[in-house]
């Protein structure tokens, strides 16, 4: 998939404790098979607190956290305002569909950090404990009757470096056939 110029990082967000919304910053940096230096998710295994309740050895597949600007536009139409970082994602693009990436897509971000997307972002109940109804906001339903998580995606650092407001985002898509996205 060729870079389009209005494939950008909009805000750029971390936290070093678990809680449920970051607070911007003016860059982050990306580790190796690590995720977003000094953020509380950062690492080899999972660090979401209910998947290390579940299995504190699987691979954490959470590094980084992306949400799209349309969907912060399309939350303030319904009436939430709700600001970069607010819904705890590290990285909030602007003109890039996030949700239509197969799994397996990599995203060039910058001067050359790279992500590999590993699957949806499940919002859970702590969406309405940050704002009432919020989480019914973020969910939708296609014709078919099927569930479309809007909260973003995940995924884990290839290659390091550092990621700035502004920057260029690439997607390249893995070689067919593509999977779809699902929750991780």
């Amino acid at each position: 998939m060729p870079i389009r110029s209005q494939d950008k990082v909009a805000a750029v967000s971390i936290s070093s404790t678990h809680r449920f919304s970051k607070a911007t910053c003016a860059r982050i940096r990306l580790l190796q098979g690590l995720g977003v230096e000094g953020d509380a998710h950062m690492g080899e295994i999972v660090k979401h607190r209910s998947r290390v309740r579940a299995d504190p050895t699987q691979p954490n597949l959470r590094q980084v956290h992306l949400i799209h600007q349309e969907l912060l536009n399309e939350l303030r139409e319904k009436g939430f305002n709700v600001g970069p970082g607010a819904l705890g994602e590290n990285i909030l693009t602007s003109g890039l569909d996030l949700l239509a990436l197969p799994a397996g897509t990599v995203l060039k971000v910058g001067a050359g950090a790279e992500v590999v997307i590993t699957g949806l972002r499940n919002p859970c109940r702590q969406i309405d404990d940050y704002r009432a109804g919020l989480l019914m906001a973020v969910l939708d339903r296609d014709a078919d009757g099927g569930l479309i998580r809007k909260a973003g995606i995940r995924g884990v650092v290839r290659r390091g470096g550092p990621v700035r407001p502004g920057d260029e985002i690439e997607a390249t898509y893995p070689a067919p056939p593509h999977r779809p996205l699902l929750p991780v």
